[in-house]
């Protein structure tokens, strides 16, 4: 704990060295320093917070693993891996049971398999790396590595209770590898050995390896070029060897081992009988019809076939691709052959992987196949197989998140509990129907609802302008609503309208949301200059949405006439005769609504629905705001806005300037430009006049900003590059020639709340803070009729601009204490049905809850602590006296992208996340830097846009386009981490083999006599060649968070993974001795034996 004190009178500045915190003997740097001395007053706030409460680490990503390549399922365990292109494995099992694991070197994930009831996974890489992961810890760790020098791997194959791992490469060798010491054997299947010696051509790399079901002795080798051979693993040589015309991509054996199926490139399926492989007993296209010509169609590849038998009925044939090249446009299908029924699935997106879910793990017993798991390019997919239909499963994980682009995230901690049950409950109502009746399949793993949970929603906008609430409580992530913000406009028509030449293919793309949990009012930005106001409401309505036009880009000339402020009483002109508001107009959509013979030539870029509509329960739209363009000149984006549901009132602004309408009036109080709003109090002694006007760029998916242009988001690309002409990261020199009066002063941030307006303020009123790109801060006052009657019919009037502060860079944030270091949060109403039927006794009222800065202030006096950060620097300031108490310099070499006030450990603190990757907290208000991680070396534009921080420790980013990853930068929470992830493995007993019976036995060969270690052990295979592959230990710990990497937590995994393997080695050992005792008894009591036979004989009788 570290008091801080600091008496506030004859506040001197001065700059200290770059990256230190002010103190109070060192002020402000480039701060103004104050000049009126205020009055001598003692602050006292008790920090609680310090360094060790804060450890960065990653909990939980949700979504669809982004860019997948490979598919495996124990069948035991019940859980499922999928492996990217980025050396990512995401492992599923029951809802709650979602796990990321990350290959360091970012390989492709080539191939899984699991040890199938073992806890464990081996993974093989595109950099010819085999992988070990250790799943029965909560976060899994490799164990063992082996990578490969001289050959690249393509094909792996695990035996069902087989310690023994079978690799294919590119040269058509067959390596093994002991998965328990994770050494390769000695025992190798050249292929030269494989293929006969008169065979001149290379067979081409592996693409195939089983045991025969049969005899586990027996290993059928399948080569790209259409040999198959089935190499007798005793008595090391072929037993047959069959050459196919067409190249081969899959093989799949039937239980009894007497038949296999093979896929091919022409899109045919082979059937195989081991009685006679010199031909295929059968060849069917099952998609290739016979053309009048008499030939087949050509057809695609059938990239995989699974031959899978069932007890009560007729064989599952099940295989992807083999459509006709013919039919062009057609989607990816999945075929079913079941008897003579085949039932062609069309998927959306192509086919990765497909695996067939059976009931047993042997592959010598009847299948009964119940399900199939598709993994598709951007989805995952259960088809239902007990039923004739074939329904799908209905996917219990967030497998849609990208289901259009997300552009923009918002996330809430700690929200009002009744919240996420109203949302469920609405949205509930549109869910999809038509799912398959039966549980998911993928059941495996456990996990419970830890005690360190509270309500969390998580919102993301996307391209099409849909918007979607998810329940993201107990680290889980679970879709509760969904807004389609579209259907508040009339449907654009192709190439029609101003829409189509401000952005082509996403109109209604989302830019940045703000949500009030307490009132339930919502705000949507729209990449078309547009915002959406909505109200909550469990009643449908007839309603008719109002729109307001907003004019924030204008020609200096224009100039309001008496004539028009008289007709709109809303608008308080400033009393500062420097301020010249610029012109604004109001249409609603009414009958009779029209529009000034001046304002002809605006069009805004969506045309809002101007009729009555039947909205359902849930979001409903009340005002649309948008930005018209203007003599063939498109609005700018807009770049900041602020709602405040205690106010009614909703500001904007964008890199023209200010606006702030009352959403209950439907009126719009101010639309100036953001020079006018200094008048004589600008701080540069720019001339007032309005900026000139950029055509704006059209801007893709990838350049939508979150809450700053997308000029400025491009500085992630390069932060240093200051000089930019759009750029807003300017030298903040404080002399005048230094700013070109052409600069676009941007509207960065906005924030409401209860404030000083001015020094001389000694209550404080409600107040709006403006920030800006060149690191100006604006504080507009502002007088509220309190009375409801009045409020919904007198005038909101603004004052003229009150206080105006400067720091270095672009402003991004506000926050407020009180003088005792206790966050205020903004008012707020508390929400009312307005739809509800009306209760007499119980009228609707406006009930409004504040939080005064001066509530608890009786040692301190009146005030609060105002906390501003920009892309460089923070400091707090004392209102009403405008001191600078504290001043940081976050970074010289970066900028901040995303700064929050949040609360952690019960205190509050500010955390900022850099361009650069680095994430830092510092203590409030002294500043004091107490985390700072180099957490991401390489920060996009998606991350830029969608990281954001919230209360409790928390924040997330789209790791990737379909994936929200979420972290904790909170020591208490990175504690109980471990308690509210899942278990991937439990316990359970593996099924036992069906009895075979005695004929079967006898006859079936000698398939439970095979002993794989006295052929591939050193003993009889020897060494391999140390220059083949090079075996490298596991880290035995955590995943792949560096700065977590030396905690206890990674100390005793490791330590226990150590002792499991010096366990295990001295097990081996103690095998060994115990074998080599049996074997010396033996040959003693042999020669026993021979000693007493001879002893008698004379030497002539031997």
């Amino acid at each position: 704990m570290k008091k801080f004190r600091k008496v506030l009178d004859g506040l001197t500045t001065s700059s200290p060295g770059g990256g230190t915190m002010g103190s109070p003997s060192c002020g402000s740097a480039a701060g103004t320093p104050t000049t009126a001395a205020p009055t001598p007053k003692e602050i006292d706030v008790q920090e609680t917070l310090v360094s060790e409460n804060f450890q960065l680490c990653k909990t939980v990503r949700h979504g669809f693993p982004y860019q997948p390549t490979a598919l495996a399922f124990d069948p035991v365990q019940k859980i499922l891996a999928i492996g990217s292109r980025s050396g990512g494995v995401r492992i599923l099992g029951r809802p709650g049971v979602d796990c990321f694991c990350q290959h360091e070197s970012g390989a492709a994930v080539l191939q899984l398999q699991f040890l199938i009831n073992e806890g464990a996974l081996v993974t093989a890489c595109a950099d010819d790396t085999l992988h070990l992961w250790n799943l029965r810890q909560r976060r899994p760790a490799i164990l063992h590595s082996l990578k490969f020098n001289r050959e690249r791997i393509t094909f792996c194959h695990l035996p069902f209770q087989s310690k023994w791992l079978y690799v294919g490469t590119e040269r058509g060798n067959t390596h093994i590898v002991n998965i328990e010491s994770f050494i390769l054997s000695g025992y190798v299947i050249m292929w030269n050995k494989a293929i006969e010696l008169a065979t001149k051509t290379h067979p081409g790399p592996v693409v195939h390896l089983s045991d025969s079901p049969k005899d586990e002795g027996k290993l059928l080798v399948g080569f790209e070029s259409g040999t198959i051979v089935q190499w007798d693993l005793r008595v090391k040589k072929a037993d047959f060897r069959i050459y196919y015309d067409e190249a081969i991509h899959s093989v799949s054996w039937h239980h009894e081992g007497k038949q296999f199926m093979c896929s091919h490139s022409d899109g045919s399926l082979t059937l195989w009988n081991l009685r006679n492989t010199s031909k295929p007993i059968q060849v069917t296209f099952p998609h290739g019809k016979i053309q009048k010509d008499g030939r087949k169609e050509s057809c695609k590849p059938i990239l995989k076939v699974d031959y899978k038998t069932s007890r009560n009925s007729e064989p599952f044939i099940i295989f992807s691709g083999g459509l006709s090249y013919d039919k062009a446009g057609r989607r990816p299908t999945l075929t079913i052959m079941h008897g003579k029924a085949i039932t062609v699935l069309e998927m959306d997106y192509p086919i990765v992987e497909f695996m067939t879910l059976c009931e047993t793990p042997y592959n010598n017993e009847v299948q009964d196949p119940y399900a199939v798991v598709v993994l598709l390019e951007k989805d995952l997919i259960v088809v239902d197989l007990t039923q004739s239909n074939f329904p799908v499963f209905e996917n219990p994980y967030p497998m849609d998140i990208h289901e259009s682009p997300v552009t923009c995230t918002a996330y809430f901690a700690d929200c009002p509990p009744d919240i996420i049950p109203v949302l469920y409950s609405i949205g509930a109502k549109h869910k999809k129907t038509g799912y398959s009746q039966k549980e998911w399949p993928v059941s495996g793993g456990m996990w419970t609802l830890g005690s360190h949970t509270y309500p969390e929603i998580i919102i993301t906008g996307h391209a099409d302008g849909s918007i979607k609430f998810w329940d993201a409580s107990a680290i889980t992530l679970q879709m509760l609503y969904k807004l389609k913000t579209s259907k508040v406009f009339e449907k654009p028509k192709p190439n029609e309208g101003r829409a189509a030449e401000l952005v082509d293919d996403d109109p209604f793309a989302v830019q940045m949301v703000s949500w009030c949990p307490q009132s339930r009012i919502f705000c949507v930005v729209g990449i078309s200059s547009h915002i959406i106001l909505y109200r909550f409401s469990k009643y449908d309505a007839n309603t008719q949405i109002v729109s307001l036009e907003v004019r924030l880009q204008c020609d200096p000339e224009d100039v309001i006439s008496p004539s028009e402020n008289e007709n709109n009483p809303c608008f308080s002109e400033p009393h500062s005769g420097s301020h010249s508001p610029q012109p604004h107009h109001q249409h609603p959509v009414s009958p009779g609504g029209g529009t000034p013979e001046s304002f002809k030539d605006s069009t805004p870029c969506l045309k809002v629905k101007d009729r009555v509509v039947r909205v359902p329960p849930g979001y409903q739209a009340e005002l649309v705001i948008q930005l018209p363009w203007i003599d063939g000149e498109p609005p700018q984006q807009i770049s900041s806005l602020d709602i405040n549901s205690a106010y009614g009132l909703l500001a904007f602004g964008n890199c023209n300037g200010l606006a702030v309408v009352d959403y209950l009036q439907k009126t719009i109080l101010l639309c100036m430009s953001t020079l006018d709003l200094y008048g004589a109090a600008d701080p540069y002694q720019r001339l007032t006049r309005s900026p000139r006007r950029n055509r704006q760029s059209t801007s893709g998916l990838t350049e939508l900003s979150d809450n700053q242009q997308s000029v400025d988001m491009e500085r992630s690309k390069s932060p240093t590059s200051e000089s930019r002409e759009n750029s807003f990261s300017r030298s903040r020199s404080s002399s005048v020639s230094s700013i070109d009066r052409d600069t676009k002063e941007a509207i960065t941030t906005l924030q409401f709340g209860e404030s000083f307006g001015r020094k001389s303020d000694t209550l404080p009123t409600p107040c709006l803070w403006v920030g800006t790109s060149l690191g100006v801060i604006i504080l507009i006052p502002m007088s509220i009729p309190t009375d409801q009657e009045e409020r919904m019919e007198e005038p909101v009037t603004i004052g003229p601009c009150g206080a105006v502060l400067m720091l270095k860079g672009s402003v991004l944030r506000f926050g407020f204490l009180d003088c005792m270091g206790a966050h205020i949060q903004s008012p707020y109403e508390v929400w009312r049905d307005l739809n509800a039927p009306e209760d007499p006794d119980r009228p609707r009222k406006r009930k409004l809850v504040h939080y005064s800065p001066s509530s608890s202030q009786d040692t301190c006096g009146e005030g609060h602590l105002a906390i501003v950060c920009s892309e460089r620097q923070a400091k707090v300031f004392l209102m009403p006296s405008q001191s600078c108490l504290f001043v940081h310099n976050i970074t010289e070499s970066s900028f901040v992208l995303r700064a929050d006030v949040v609360s952690v450990w019960n205190s509050v603190c500010l955390a900022c996340f850099c361009a650069n990757g680095h994430v830092m907290t510092l203590s409030l208000p002294s500043l004091r830097p107490l985390m700072d991680v180099n957490y991401l070396p390489l920060t996009d534009m998606r991350i830029a846009r969608t990281f954001c921080f919230t209360n409790g420790g928390q924040a997330l980013y789209l790791s990737s386009p379909t994936e929200i990853q979420r972290i904790t930068y909170s020591q208490e929470m990175y504690d109980n981490l471990q308690e509210m992830l899942g278990e991937l493995f439990t316990p359970t007993e593996t099924p036992e083999a069906q009895n075979r019976g005695f004929l079967k036995g006898f006859f079936g060969g000698n398939a439970h006599t095979f002993d794989r270690e006295e052929l591939f052990g050193e003993a009889a295979a020897g060494k391999a060649s140390r220059s083949l592959a090079q075996h490298i230990p596991g880290q035995g710990g955590v995943e792949g968070m560096k700065v977590a990497a030396s905690g206890a937590v990674g100390e005793l995994a490791r330590a226990r993974i150590a002792l499991d393997e010096r366990g295990q080695r001295l097990g081996e050992l103690e095998e060994r001795t115990a074998l080599m005792m049996t074997s010396a008894e033996s040959f003693s009591k042999h020669a026993h034996e021979l000693m007493l036979k001879c002893k008698d004989k004379k030497w002539y009788q031997f």
